[in-house]
């Protein structure tokens, strides 16, 4: 197969997405643009000591009229739908990273554009990927679990103060604003990978940050800690996500099902997956519980030498498959667009103490119609009467200390904030 022409956009992570392409994907990284010059030069130096001749972009226009067959968006989070639009408007397949869209009438132009357009799209969600979560897609596709009653999802990432100002530059910079529920994907989409099942609706809480937290009193930070998010999915079952900045670092999915329940470990080794079959009422087919570590069901050596547990090789991967076999991948626009609306009226719910809020299914355009226009959005850069702060507490601004601490580490990173 002729290999698939492609660019990037966003040197940071988009260079880390760029090294899943390469010859088990069947993808070329021919461009890339990146607007701030420093970020650029160092991603151009970097392709150059591998040997890689890529043409480097300042504007997005540029790279789209390079020779290209496909896009993949990493820019900023809140970014993400108008860049893709115009790229399927181009003609280009497009692979965006996490999240979709960041309102729901973004969702709604999104969703209409992949149709016009004949292209493929594809959220570039890599937690799904990881091992464990493959193989509990494995086991739950073969029956061993049942019917799907009860999931959980947990995305826990805390980090130091210095850390998280050098990935955030800038006090309008989206980390240091994003609400606590928007981050949602990495906890959903292996639920939803795994069971097959979508969501329909939500309630949610939100969790303010501590006075007590010396990462907090060290940044920029106007948004809350965490979220606490209860789904009710298209089956009937229940699933809890839990996210973000809550200490105890870990990545945890649990399916119950009616003949069993699984998971990857909290401790020691994540990867391995706990399996649990009492076998009430059957001939027994196994032990009662099993703990072991799984293997990737294709190229196992190529993906846990990448990024993100194995994640990052195989969205290039599936991506490049469904270019070339023409057909929608599992985390198609739908998908993706019903993943990002989980954290947008998560919020909504949040700011009304919890209150149960639809989520809706833009594969139907009846539906699509009545949030064509819902441009609600916490941006505080786009605030107006009727639109929503970042934080639970309102329009927070960061300490005069923490704002001193964050900006010392901006300037050593060449940011002038």
């Amino acid at each position: 197969m002729r290999k698939l022409r492609v660019g990037v956009v966003g040197a940071g992570r988009g260079m880390s997405l760029a090294a899943g392409v390469g010859e088990a994907t069947g993808m070329e990284l021919v461009a890339f643009a990146e607007a701030q010059p420093a970020a650029r030069d160092r991603a151009a130096a970097a392709l150059a000591s591998r040997g890689l001749q890529v043409a480097a972009y300042e504007d997005y226009d540029q790279l789209l009229a390079h020779d290209l067959d496909a896009v993949i968006l990493a820019n900023y989070f809140h970014q993400h739908a108008p860049l893709a639009i115009k790229a399927l408007q181009a003609g280009k397949h497009v692979m965006s990273e996490t999240t979709a869209c960041f309102t729901l009438a973004e969702g709604v132009a999104l969703v209409e554009a992949v149709e016009r357009s004949g292209r493929i799209y594809m959220l570039a969600e890599n937690y799904p990927y990881m091992i464990f979560n493959q193989e509990m897609r494995r086991l739950f596709q073969a029956g061993r679990i049942g019917e799907f009653t009860y999931g959980e999802g947990e995305y826990l990432h805390p980090m130091a103060a210095d850390a998280l100002n050098r990935i955030s530059p800038g006090i309008n910079h989206w980390r240091n604003w994003l609400p606590a529920t928007y981050y949602c994907t990495h906890s959903l989409a292996p639920i939803m990978y795994i069971t097959g099942t979508w969501p329909v609706q939500v309630n949610a809480l939100v969790i303010p940050r501590s006075d007590d937290d010396p990462v907090t009193a060290r940044t920029a930070r106007r948004n809350d800690a965490a979220s606490l998010i209860a789904l009710r999915m298209d089956n009937g079952a229940v699933t809890k996500l839990l996210q973000v900045g809550l200490r105890g670092e870990g990545i945890w999915v649990r399916i119950h099902g009616s003949r069993g329940q699984m998971e990857n470990l909290r401790h020691g080794d994540r990867n391995l997956v706990r399996v649990r079959r009492e076998q009430y009422h059957e001939e027994p087919s196994g032990p009662v519980e099993e703990v072991y570590l799984p293997q990737f069901p294709e190229h196992h050596e190529l993906a846990a030498a990448t990024g993100h547990g194995g994640g990052d090789f195989f969205v290039s991967y599936h991506f490049a498959q469904a270019i070339h076999a023409g057909q929608q991948p599992f985390l198609d626009v739908y998908r993706a667009v019903a993943m990002s609306a989980v954290g947008i009226q998560a919020y909504r719910s949040a700011l009304a103490d919890g209150n149960t809020m639809a989520v809706p299914d833009f594969r139907q355009a009846e539906v699509r119609r009545q949030y064509a226009q819902d441009d609600w959005s916490p941006d505080p850069a786009q605030h107006r009467p009727g639109q929503p702060w970042p934080s639970i507490r309102g329009d927070l601004q960061p300490s005069a200390q923490g704002l001193e601490y964050a900006r010392r580490i901006w300037r050593e990173g060449g940011h002038e904030q």
